[in-house]
């Protein structure tokens, strides 16, 4: 396999476990296992609503609304690693 292909692999993993840990993030901030106001809670959490919101946000638009549910987290996760099954088959 090509390097490009390689680091693109990387990129798409790093963005999938980024969009774990931000969905894990908000769960224990909505039960209250963790504190907001706390700086490196809000410091990681603000990180990751910045790299994954971007992506996020035209999903949340086009699924329907589900009330306390969000399935763009999880679509979007199906949608890279669709992605990089394609890009393994075609690559």
């Amino acid at each position: 396999m090509h390097p490009i292909v390689e680091v693109l692999f990387i990129v798409i993993d790093l963005y999938m476990w980024a969009l774990i840990i931000a969905v894990i993030l908000s769960w224990l901030v909505a039960f209250n296992v963790v504190n907001r106001r706390n700086q490196f809670v809000f410091t990681v959490g603000d990180f990751l609503a910045r790299i994954t919101e971007p992506a996020l946000r035209p999903l949340r638009r086009a699924l329907p609304n589900l009330g306390g549910v969000d399935l763009a987290p999880l679509a979007l996760l199906l949608g890279l690693y669709l992605i990089k099954r394609l890009i393994a088959y075609y690559g």
